[in-house]
Order: structure tokens, then sequence, then C-alpha cells
């Protein structure tokens, strides 16, 4: 069993999650960031994970790019998607609806809202000033889920 890991990350913290989901998916995984290889081929794998996560409201433009691209094989593949996102609960899911197209979600063998981070020394004087203005946060915070990771990679395992 070959599986990817693709993912886009802004600041990091989907990059983190994509190591740490790797760490616990069975059989051979190879982690894909979008920026340094933004057109993989998924001839080669059984199953790709997708990451994303939300920046200024929105999922990832190159994860969005790329489902756009690859739509046709993936419905092929076995597939599971998770997002990074600081949201929890209903909100989360609204972010994670919006981020992955209806079809790939009704197929996926494992969804996963696996939490985020504000990291302020990653972000622009912007991205700072509409943090605090949005969240009221001013200083670094992590809510990235561990157990969520976990929990993802167990039903992903169980299914693939």
């Amino acid at each position: 069993m070959k599986t990817a890991i693709v993912f886009s990350s802004t600041h990091g913290t989907t990059e983190k999650a994509s190591q740490l989901l790797g760490e616990h998916i069975k059989g051979d995984v190879e982690i894909i960031d979008l920026r340094k290889c933004p057109n993989p081929s998924l001839e080669e794998y059984n199953s790709v994970i997708l990451g994303s996560s939300i920046h200024a409201g929105s999922g990832q433009s190159r994860v969005n790019q790329f489902i756009k691209k690859h739509q046709s094989v993936l419905i092929t593949k076995q597939i599971g998607l998770f997002l990074c996102c600081m949201y929890e609960g209903d909100q989360a899911v609204k972010q994670f609806e919006t981020a992955y197209p209806e079809e790939l979600r009704e197929i996926s063998v494992a969804n996963g809202l696996f939490g985020g981070e504000f990291i302020f020394s990653k972000m622009n004087f912007l991205e700072r000033q509409i943090v605090k203005k949005v969240s009221g946060i001013t200083n670094d915070v992590s809510k990235l889920d561990v157990n969520e990771i976990k929990k993802f990679a167990d039903k992903f395992n169980a299914n693939t």
C-alpha cells in the first residue's frame, strides 16, 4: 500500500500535521508539499490524503487547484481529507465543507479536523492585525490536536 499525503501550508501547521500523520499511516507513505512539488503524479499511489488549512477565511488555493486538476484521478483512490483550523464545532465543520468538494467528502474513508495554530513570528504585519481583530489573540497559540491525528490515522488504516 502506497499513500501520498498531499498538503499546502502557509505558516507550517499543516506541514507539521502531515508529518505527524505520516508517522501513523501504515505502508509506504510519501509526504508531498504542493509549494515544492505543485503537480505530483498520483498514478503510483493506492491512497491519497489531502491536507489544507484555512488562511484568510478560505482553504489553501494550492490544494483547491490541485483538486480541480486531479479530481478525476482522486475519485479512483482511497481518499482521506483533513483540515487545520482554529475554529471548533459547527464552524470548523463549515470550513471543512467549504475547503473540500462534496464529491470527495462523500467518498473519503477518513475526515479530520486537526485544530490549528496562530504563530505570530511567522505572520506578516497584516496577518497579525487580522488575527488580533478577528480572534482577540495576540500571541502564539497552538490547538493542534495530536489525538485527532491519531484517530484519523486509525480510521484511515482500518479502511485502506
